[in-house]
């Protein structure tokens, strides 16, 4: 039912931090980094040698966008919070967490900041972007309440439809769920979650598929997601409501979509930088940020 992690600016790769930023000064020049039968490889000719790289670059401004970030906003953005979110995670993926990790290139220690780093980029979005009348209309527009589902995750498609059989011959959800759901977050509840279609933490497909249902209808295929097949009733829909009493959800809305919208976030991104004076002093490095000095530019 999650969603892969969304990380704007941060990806794998953030041991090479260490090696740029423990490189350039004169005292660690001529410190050994390997040897080998004909001689040695120092930390600046290993330095030399990364920069040659085009992901040194990206590793480069991945690093300076965290640190302006956090020193902008870091104390909107508390370790719990994260710390939260990491756990949600952990849960979710159980025994394959590791393989998560592996998989998307991080340790634990490096997801965790690509995390802080999520929470970090909404508190400057929130803080120099601003949404208009005419934003929250347009949300309007395609707003929905906050649902009420049980859903069974499953691991492959002919399970799903096993329980789609099931439920069509009369069987219970709620046991059905305890059965087969590998949700470990929400089986012996009976699968039951509520969200808004602002959630973060649910798959986009799964939401788009339970906002299709009246209140005791079920989906009659599987629903492909990023981690299986679901099933979803649908428990509670309630009616959309007025502008007026859904405009702190519009709202919600509208910084939801604008934090998936790459060229805003490159924007607001754009700003700190600016904001926090960031400035690459190594000439073969220069260019490491360009794609955002061209975001300042765009409207």
């Amino acid at each position: 039912m999650k969603n892969k992690m969304r990380v704007p600016v941060l990806a794998a790769g953030m041991a090479l931090v260490l090696l740029l930023s423990g490189c350039q000064t004169k005292q660690t020049d001529s410190q050994t980094v390997a040897t080998y039968a004909g001689g040695k490889v120092t930390q600046q000719t290993f330095y030399k040698e990364l920069k040659q790289s085009p992901t040194t670059k990206t590793v480069l401004a991945n690093m300076l966008i965290y640190r302006a970030l956090d020193h902008s906003y870091g104390k909107s953005v508390s370790d719990k919070t994260v710390n939260t979110a990491y756990d949600s995670y952990k849960q979710q993926y159980g025994n394959n967490f590791s393989e998560f990790l592996s998989q998307n290139g991080f340790s634990r220690s490096s997801f965790k900041q690509s995390l802080r780093t999520n929470y970090l980029s909404e508190v400057a979005l929130k803080k120099l972007k601003k949404v208009s009348t005419a934003n929250l209309k347009d949300a309007c527009k395609t707003y929905q309440p906050k649902v009420t589902v049980q859903h069974i995750l499953t691991s492959d498609e002919t399970t799903a439809q096993q329980v789609i059989s099931d439920l069509a011959a009369g069987k219970d959800f709620t046991t059905l769920a305890k059965t087969y759901s590998i949700d470990t977050a929400t089986k012996d509840k009976g699968g039951k979650v509520s969200f808004e279609s602002t959630s973060k933490s649910l798959d986009s497909t799964f939401k788009t598929a339970a906002y299709k249902l009246k209140n005791g209808d079920y989906t009659k295929t599987p629903v492909k997601v990023t981690n299986g097949y679901e099933v979803i009733k649908m428990v509670n829909h309630p009616a959309k409501g007025t502008f007026a009493s859904n405009k702190k959800a519009l709202t919600a809305s509208v910084y939801a979509k604008w934090l998936r919208n790459s060229s805003v976030m490159q924007r607001v991104i754009s700003q700190v930088l600016k904001n926090e004076n960031v400035s690459i002093k190594d000439k073969d490095l220069a260019t490491a940020l360009d794609s955002y000095k061209t975001a300042a530019t765009t409207k």
